[in-house]
């Protein structure tokens, strides 16, 4: 059951490269949640997305795809007129997908270690520690970016091989450090965590979804950690500004 759903969400997405309206009958579209506020409702509402973004020439990337339960994740490139990095997340009822999540950005350069927004692991293993996985990650979100305990940072990063995709840091301790404790990074980007609604992991890799501001402005935060010895290893990003609810194109809500 896990890998046909991820076979089918590879197939949706890369469905968007053609308008091939059989890439979305894996949606139900009687009971289909779409949390993107700026997509309609349904599986007809993809199904019309797709046509108009397939007349563009896209190109879709899926680099990581990973399950939990009744949840399929991805994490994606998308070129369309410019390049975008995405977390894309499915929820199952048998075959079909019923509800739909994401967060996308601009794709930025590489950062100052000279990491990409995509590159590094993209296979699950450990899948006996999902669960321990999930939970250090969870401690972390909640002690460390929502209560701001930046002191307590050694006690979940490894800081010897600590290996940073966020276009705006590098690796290691010092400038995830001096984030979290100022809510300031050397660029100026002030964040601010606030709730954590959704911790979804597949053995070591563990992804964390989030609400909160980024300059001032109502965000959502999409992390991706890689979990190796009881400690963070590998962080992946993504961060979007929600619009106004006057701009919805559906009432589900962002989360």
């Amino acid at each position: 059951m896990t890998l046909k759903r991820k076979e089918l969400i590879h197939a949706l997405l890369k469905g968007i490269e053609t308008g091939d309206e059989a890439s979305v009958r894996v949606v139900n579209p009687d009971q289909y949640i779409q949390h993107n506020p700026q997509t309609h409702e349904g599986g007809e509402g993809l199904a019309a997305l797709f046509k108009r973004l397939a007349k563009s020439s896209p190109r879709v990337k899926i680099v990581r795809i990973f399950s939990d339960d009744d949840y399929v994740f991805a994490h994606t490139q998308y070129d369309f007129d410019s390049s975008r990095i995405g977390f894309e997340v499915f929820r199952f009822e048998g075959d079909f997908t019923v509800e739909h999540w994401d967060n996308i950005q601009l794709k930025k350069g590489l950062n100052s270690s000279g990491h990409s927004m995509l590159d590094g692991p993209t296979e699950a293993t450990d899948f006996d520690k999902t669960e321990p996985n999930r939970a250090i990650v969870r401690s972390f979100v909640n002690e460390i970016l929502i209560n701001g305990k930046s002191d307590k940072l050694k006690h979940y990063i490894d800081e010897q091989c600590y290996t940073e995709h966020n276009p705006n840091l590098g690796d290691g301790l010092f400038a995830l450090s001096s984030l979290l404790s100022e809510s300031i990074s050397n660029d100026g980007l002030m964040m601010k965590y606030e709730k954590n609604h959704r911790l979804l992991a597949e053995g070591n890799f563990v992804l964390s979804v989030s609400e909160g501001s980024f300059n001032g402005t109502h965000s959502s935060f999409y992390d991706l950690y890689r979990v190796a010895n009881d400690k963070l290893v590998e962080h992946w990003n993504t961060i979007e500004s929600i619009p106004p609810r006057s701009e919805w194109k559906n009432d589900n809500g962002k989360f």
